[in-house]
């Protein structure tokens, strides 16, 4: 039983290591392979032949999280409460719309087929709970389901990953069209994301947002994780890097890794965007631990198999945890967020931590109480320049 379990442990480690090297996209051709012969991948071309229709986001039904029903997002750390540290959803002034990051993890197809019997719609519930929560001390939720990219499209090279990730982003602007047209009813927005959401949402400033009258109903924009190089938000005009808590109209991104590491700092393609969720301020230098506001533990388990059927484990998702304050510092450099390392304690050890010091499934969870309060302060920083004609 010790041998297998070894093996098993060996496996997870595996995947927890090549899946950091997903997020850095820092593959040669031979590592490219290795998720392909060890875990199976699906069939190339990529072929739209086979994949299942569009959503009508009229329906409730194609919506993951939305103000006028009971869902995972509407969660609080414990704790806090409605007023004080949420709004009542459908009551709230500001909504924000969040895409979800990449559930589908295993699966013959490189789209997904939004079957709700698997462990891709428990990770889909994992993402609500745990991040778009956040989202919830200050604005209406919306997050919409979506024909996500399998997780093999970050496997197999730049072609496929922009095939299949082009293909997932009609339905992230279809649906964020439907949010704008017959949802928001003209209130001042936020677009917040995770890693693959994160890709669709930096689209969606481009070709929704920047350049037209939406600029300016957006409170700001949380495109977090998935390595998003600083030239993106720089060829945005109207949309730039935000340099402090306050400011509005701008864009926050980080990627967050273990300061074990920040001397021997991962390759990168490209310098990443980096705004330090301490300070709240472009490659924001080191923030003390004084300055963290809270995390909250993860909540619920991650479907993390890259391999068999795609069946879910009867998680429930019920209630988070209490925050934790003042647990990290924190520093950008060379485009990467440095914190206190976690490889000791329940946040390393429960799926945030990717291998090698990326701890990419922290990226909300590890600044959650940060994100909440610094989203009502933005929110409420907008609303008065509205009032008073700024």
């Amino acid at each position: 039983m010790r041998i297998i379990n070894r093996i098993i442990l060996g496996l997870v480690g595996f995947t927890a290591l090549i899946l950091g090297c997903v997020y850095l996209g820092v593959f040669g051709p031979m590592i490219q392979q290795l998720p392909t012969v060890m875990f199976g991948s699906p069939e190339k071309p990529f072929n739209t032949d086979q994949v299942v229709p569009q959503l009508d986001y009229s329906l409730l039904d194609s919506w993951v999280a939305r103000p006028e029903v009971d869902d995972v997002a509407d969660l609080l750390p414990a704790g806090l409460t409605i007023p004080e540290n949420a709004v009542v959803q459908g009551e709230a002034p500001v909504d924000v719309f969040f895409t979800h990051p990449t559930g589908f993890l295993r699966g013959s197809s490189w789209i997904y087929t939004l079957d709700r019997d698997t462990a891709t719609e428990e990770n889909t519930q994992w993402m609500m709970a745990n991040q778009a929560s956040a989202f919830n001390g200050c604005c209406n939720v919306y997050a919409p389901r979506y024909r996500q990219g399998s997780i093999f499209a970050y496997l197999n090279g730049d072609d496929i990953r922009e095939q299949v990730l082009g293909f997932a982003y009609q339905d992230v602007a279809a649906a964020f069209d439907y949010f704008i047209d017959q949802l928001n009813e003209g209130r001042p927005f936020i677009i917040a994301s995770h890693s693959q959401g994160s890709h669709h949402s930096i689209r969606l400033l481009r070709e929704k947002v920047n350049g037209s009258a939406l600029v300016n109903r957006m409170v700001a924009a949380y495109v977090i994780g998935g390595n998003i190089a600083k030239k993106e938000f720089d060829d945005l005009l109207d949309v730039g890097l935000c340099d402090g808590p306050l400011q509005t109209g701008c864009a926050v991104h980080w990627d967050t890794w273990s300061e074990s590491v920040i001397n021997k700092p991962p390759e990168s393609a490209y310098l990443n965007a980096c705004v330090n969720p301490l300070s709240w301020s472009v490659d924001g230098g080191l923030a003390a631990k004084s300055e963290h506001v809270g995390a909250v533990p993860i909540h619920g388990d991650f479907q993390v198999s890259m391999s068999g059927q795609d069946r879910p484990s009867g998680v429930v998702f019920e209630a988070l945890d209490a925050p934790i304050e003042k647990a990290v510092q924190a520093q950008c450099k060379g485009g990467f967020l440095f914190i206190t390392d976690q490889s000791e304690n329940d946040f390393g050890l429960a799926g945030g931590s990717f291998g090698g010091g990326n701890y990419h499934g922290l990226d909300y969870p590890i600044f959650h109480m940060d994100i909440r309060e610094n989203a009502k302060l933005r929110s409420e920083q907008f609303l008065r320049n509205s009032s008073e004609g700024l």
